[in-house]
């Protein structure tokens, strides 16, 4: 039963990533004669062989000229191989290389979606679609928090709680508590989802804390962050409001404790981020930044590392960036440089948590294996579905040691310069 759900999903949410051409290639794919049979039984070779057989029927109907010259390159590196493509009797060997010819007629299906990075405003309007269809659906399943869980045990299925635990241990690994030496009387949580990480910041420094501030791109997760905080009482405290990471709107030096949970990774312009971070946050405060990253870049004179990604890693970076409306990505390593360079920190602390997040991705992807998660998972629209696609992206990223769950703190400099230091 979860097989033949997650072949429909599968279905659905390339279409909805590849665009309607792919929507063809799978109708021709389902309705291939063998796969209409009763007494057929439906496995991944079967539906993967006719698949790739409408790919090459499809891109040549739907592409014109790029298929013709497909074909004529093929042609001419082997005029056998060209009749094995067309051919779905052909023998093991012939399908090998026809396979290999219908891949990358896929591949360029691909590429051409991604051929484009989106601009900044483009970025900006859909990552407050995305989470305006995608925050009820997640809310439903997952609970107030949109954020990783802290995993220690590793084998742990309270999955709300791993999310309240994560924050208090980022505080505690941070020296934010409530017996340290400054105290928290202000807080803006830059990319506050519908609200939890507020609310549990609020409550946490109650004896302390007046205001928190939380800032979002998305109407929705605005407007139901205030809904729940008034359910919970803690509407004296915390505000909601949409506006942009890149352009808050406070004053220099409000706050004694900057917090951004995983919102950072959604920054067009990561060291303009940075650059807010510091001039909203009082001299002497904390700034407390957890994020996705890739693997740090060595320098070219280690001869056992490399100095960029590789193309495959770009690759794959690229498709979640697709989903999910990211930027490009950076590496906690350029996170460091510009807590020292922009904002003159000399307390910068870093470190990996990878590990300790780690089961979380296959606890979603368990989470929505029901048919009333994908049923809302299609009535979220295509972007929620694509977002959903790209959790095995993301979770082999992370097994790849490609992706990074980076935990970054400093203070900021008692002699900050407001208009903040140039790199």
């Amino acid at each position: 039963m979860h097989r033949s759900l997650w072949w429909i999903f599968f279905c659905l949410a390339a279409v909805h990533i590849c665009g309607p051409s792919f929507a063809v290639v799978v109708v021709h794919a389902w309705s291939h004669p063998s796969l209409t049979t009763a007494t057929t039984t439906i496995t991944t070779t079967t539906f993967r062989r006719h698949f790739l057989s409408a790919v090459t029927a499809t891109s040549m109907t739907t592409t014109g000229t790029s298929s013709t010259s497909l074909n004529q390159a093929s042609s001419s590196s082997s005029s056998s191989t060209t009749e094995a493509a067309m051919t779905t009797t052909s023998t093991d060997s012939s399908s090998s290389s026809s396979s290999l010819s219908w891949r990358q007629r896929l591949s360029k299906v691909f590429r051409r979606r991604r051929a484009t990075e989106r601009t900044r405003e483009e970025l900006k309007l859909g990552i407050a679609g995305f989470y305006d269809r995608s925050s009820k659906l997640w809310e439903t399943v997952w609970g107030e928090h949109m954020h990783h869980g802290y995993y220690v045990p590793p084998d742990r299925t309270d999955h709300q709680q791993a999310q309240v635990d994560l924050i208090d241990q980022v505080l505690l690994w941070g020296n934010v508590t409530t017996n340290s030496d400054n105290e928290i009387t202000s807080i803006v949580d830059v990319g506050c989802g519908i609200g939890g990480s507020s609310r549990h910041l609020a409550r946490k420094f109650a004896d302390t804390c007046h205001t928190v501030h939380g800032i979002t791109l998305s109407p929705y997760q605005a407007q139901r962050a205030t809904e729940l905080t008034k359910q919970q009482q803690l509407h004296d405290i915390c505000h909601f409001q949409v506006a942009d990471a890149l352009q808050m709107p406070f004053a220099n030096n409000s706050f004694d404790l900057v917090w951004s949970l995983e919102s950072g990774e959604h920054m067009p312009d990561k060291p303009q981020f940075v650059s807010e971070l510091f001039r909203v946050c009082r001299p002497g405060g904390r700034i407390l930044l957890v994020t996705w990253t890739h693997r740090d870049l060595l320098l070219p004179s280690n001869e056992t590392s490399s100095s960029s990604l590789t193309a495959s890693e770009l690759r794959l970076l690229d498709r979640i960036n697709r989903a999910y409306y990211l930027p490009k990505w950076c590496s906690g390593q350029d996170y460091v440089q510009w807590l020292q360079k922009i904002g003159g920190a000399t307390d910068v602390k870093r470190e990996d948590w990878s590990y300790i997040i780690a089961p979380f991705w296959k606890a979603v992807i368990r989470s929505s294996l029901n048919l009333k998660s994908m049923w809302g998972l299609l009535r979220s629209g295509p972007s929620t579905i694509r977002g959903a696609y790209a959790m095995f992206l993301m979770l082999r990223g992370y097994q790849q040691g490609l992706i990074k769950f980076d935990l970054l703190t400093c203070t900021k400099p008692l002699e900050y310069n407001d208009q903040g230091i140039n790199i």
